[in-house]
Parts: structure tokens; C-alpha cells; sequence
């Protein structure tokens, strides 16, 4: 573990400027320490409480936000500082709001001291399951409390294994308030060390947050006026190269059994929203369109053009709307599940009613498997079920319309999570005061 550490403080220092997601980490890190000093020194006050969270990427980040965002509306007095460990979070972090933004140092305890010296958090928090445990230590040793919010365990988890007990289970044992998301879930951490008296079940505040931009979205912005449509729609988000080989054999086949009779208005018309839109992931996009005679244009193109916005396809080229293009869904394909990354997040396009497909690996997801047994989502194995299973959803209105309904009503019955993570939170703090 010291050699560890010590490796990566060295490649910190001589990390090269580069667009790897890897040397961005180790890069970033240069001079944190300083930098966070600093900040604190400009914003920090002294005389009020401060919350640090910890949300290591953007999904755990989607689940701070909510907590912090009611924390700060409820207790303007509590100062927030919000640290993550992937670069990949590093345009969402601003959106936490909090008064000290900036990656987490690698857990020694220099860094740890020179973290807690610098802000003197009241609370710590981590969210979902990341834990740091010299860090934790340290928080502890200073009577801070350490709290996780969110908390989640897969059956599957590495945390489970033999050397991740060994190496975590103080740092899970000290912690003095953990949220976990369900019953299921507060029982399989108490396996890894969370104490049972210091767990409660408070729910998964991303249902809050992607029940409020749904309830949000503004169907008049340009973009979703400029792609509005009558014809059935299937919006796919965040899809791999291997999700798509399915996506677009079975689409294609779909188009083709549709195009008897010149019935334009019930021709099915796909938006597509890769992971990472490069221009090397959507150049074959492009290509599949014209092969499969298909009209096919960008969303920027489709933004500006009327008549663009009228094709068969149209691949999102941009990043930070697909939460909102879920709203002309029909229905929705997830990508991931055929993936090894695994299924992104099945609830965005639930939340607005839209019944979900994905492919076989949603093992890992607990909303995929909520959503399956209530009957708003199917998971296929292949371009022909996924054919089959369009052919009943964007055709047939009644199905298409229940398990449409079937997929909302889920998620409003996981609403409430952000305010018992609060009172978590509040409970915590108070008893610092």
C-alpha cells in the first residue's frame, strides 16, 4: 500500500498532458493539495459547519447532487466542499454548487491530514460505496464523523472478496451513518463491516433527481420543438459499438417490414445518443444509415434544418441532452447491456413514461431489475427479439401505453430518497454541535 501510494504521488508530479482518462487523473493532481489550501483559505468560515462529500464519478454524482442541493436550500449556513477521484466528473462537479470543488488526493496520510487540515469538515461523506480508508481513519482519530449515503453492495461487488474485507472492513466498521438504498442491500453491507446500529434504509436519490428533470423539462426549448414528431420514436442513449451491431440490424429490419404502402407517418425514426460521441464512434453510424438506405443527420444539423429533422435517423452529437431527448421517446433502448461497462441508467427514460429495452447484462442494476418485474422494460438477447419487442411497443399503443405507465409509476414509488438522506445528514451534524 505505501509503495502504492508513493508511485502515484511520483507520477503525479511527471504526468504528461494527454487526453488518456488516466494520465488526466494523475495530472490533475499536481499541486491539489496547494490548490485546495488555498481555496479554503479564500472561502472557509470558520464559525459555520462544512459537509465535504465525496462522490468519486458522475452516476454517484447524480446521487450527491439532490442531497446537496436540498442541504444548502435548508441550512444556507453549512458550507459544502465536493471532491471526486475520475476526470470524467470533472465538467459535472460545478453543478454540486458547493464552495470547494476539486479531485480527491491519493489516500495517505499526508494527503488525508492536508485534505482535513485544510477544510475542517463537520461531516465527511461518501456516496454509494467508495470508501477511503486512510482517510477515514484519520476523519475518525479527529472525531469527525463519516457517513455513506446512497450505499449500495452488489451481490457480484469485489468489495465482497477476501482481500477487499481485509483491506476496507475498518473503514466500512467506523463509519457512523450509512443510507443504504433497500433492505437487500443494508444487509450485504453489513457482510463487508457497516455496523446494523449505524444503518438505515433511505432509498436512491437518483430517483429524485431524474424524477425532477423530468418534471422539469421544458418541451418548448428549440432543440426538442426541432425534433418533435408524430412518428414512432425510439430514442437510444448511451450505446456502445456492441449495443448497436443489435440496435441498428434490428431497426433496419423494422424500417424495411414498415416501408409497404408509402405510410411515411408511421415509418419508425430512431435517435441515437452514443457514449462517447467522437467522430470515430459516429462515422460508422453514418455509414449503417446510407448502406441501410436510411436518411440520416447529425443533431446539430437537425437543430438548424427542418427538412434535416425529418430523417430516419438522427445521431446525437453532442453531449449533456439525452436526459431531455427522452421526452420524445416512444420508447427507449439503454445502452450498456451488451457491454462490458454495464447498463447505464434505465430510470431517465422511465421517468417520462417511456417503456425501456436492454440488452442481457443488467445483473448489476437494481432499477433494471425493479423496472422488469413491474413490467416497464424487457431485456433481449438478440437483434430478433429486439425487433419483435419494437414491433409491440412503438406500434401498438395500448401495450406500449401501459408498460409505459408500468415504468413511471416505478419511479415515483422510489420518490423520497434526498429528504431521509438529509436527516441523516442533519442528524450527524447536530451531534457535532
Amino acid at each position: 500500500m505505501l509503495a502504492a501510494r508513493v508511485a502515484a504521488r511520483v507520477a503525479g508530479q511527471v504526468a504528461p498532458a494527454s487526453g488518456s482518462k488516466l494520465w488526466r487523473s494523475l495530472a490533475a493532481r499536481r499541486g491539489l493539495l496547494e490548490r485546495v489550501a488555498a481555496a479554503s483559505r479564500a472561502v472557509r468560515r470558520p464559525g459555520r459547519p462544512l459537509v465535504w462529500m465525496h462522490a468519486p464519478s458522475v452516476g454517484e454524482g447524480l446521487q450527491a447532487r439532490p442531497v446537496a442541493h436540498r442541504l444548502r436550500a435548508l441550512h444556507p449556513e453549512v458550507q459544502l466542499a465536493y471532491t471526486f477521484f475520475s476526470p470524467s466528473a470533472e465538467q459535472f462537479a460545478p453543478s454540486i454548487g458547493a464552495d470547494i470543488t476539486d479531485y480527491l488526493p491519493f489516500d495517505g496520510h499526508r494527503e488525508a491530514d492536508a485534505m482535513l487540515d485544510a477544510l475542517q469538515p463537520s461531516l465527511l461523506v461518501f456516496v454509494k460505496l467508495d470508501v477511503w480508508p486512510m482517510l477515514v481513519e484519520r476523519a475518525t482519530v479527529r472525531n469527525i464523523p463519516v457517513a455513506l449515503l446512497s450505499a449500495t453492495l452488489a451481490p457480484r461487488s469485489g468489495r465482497t472478496g477476501a482481500l477487499a474485507r481485509l483491506l476496507l472492513h475498518d473503514a466500512y466498521s467506523a463509519l457512523q451513518g450509512v443510507g443504504a438504498i433497500d433492505r437487500l442491500n443494508a444487509d450485504r453491507l453489513v457482510g463487508i463491516g457497516v455496523r446494523a446500529s449505524v444503518l438505515e434504509v433511505t432509498g436512491d436519490t437518483r430517483f429524485d433527481q431524474v424524477w425532477a428533470r423530468a418534471q422539469g423539462v421544458d418541451r418548448a426549448q428549440p432543440m426538442l420543438q426541432a425534433l418533435a414528431s408524430t412518428r414512432p420514436t425510439l430514442v437510444a442513449g448511451s450505446t456502445w459499438p456492441a449495443d448497436e451491431a443489435v440496435l441498428l440490424s434490428a431497426f433496419a429490419r423494422l424500417v424495411r417490414a414498415r416501408a409497404g404502402g408509402g405510410d411515411v407517418a408511421n415509418r419508425p425514426r430512431l435517435l441515437i445518443a452514443p457514449h462517447e460521441p467522437t467522430a470515430a464512434h459516429l462515422a460508422p453510424l453514418m455509414a449503417w444509415a446510407r448502406t441501410a438506405g436510411l436518411s440520416c443527420t447529425t443533431l446539430v444539423a437537425a437543430e438548424a434544418d427542418r427538412t434535416a429533422a425529418a430523417s430516419d435517423v438522427i445521431i446525437v452529437d453532442r453531449v449533456g441532452v439525452l436526459g431531455d431527448l427522452y421526452a420524445l421517446a416512444d420508447v427507449a433502448f439503454v445502452g450498456g447491456g451488451f457491454h462490458a461497462a454495464g447498463l447505464h441508467s434505465v430510470i431517465e427514460p422511465a421517468a417520462f413514461g417511456a417503456p425501456v429495452l436492454f440488452g442481457p447484462g443488467h445483473d448489476m442494476s437494481r432499477e433494471a431489475g425493479l423496472l422488469l418485474t413491474a413490467g416497464g422494460a424487457r431485456a433481449i438477447r438478440d437483434a430478433r427479439e429486439l425487433e419483435a419487442a419494437l414491433g409491440e411497443w412503438l406500434f401498438a399503443g395500448p401495450a406500449r401505453g401501459v408498460a409505459g405507465e408500468a415504468a413511471r409509476s416505478l419511479v415515483q414509488s422510489e420518490l423520497g430518497a434526498t429528504e431521509r438522506s438529509v436527516r441523516l445528514v442533519q442528524r450527524l451534524l447536530q451531534e457535532q454541535m
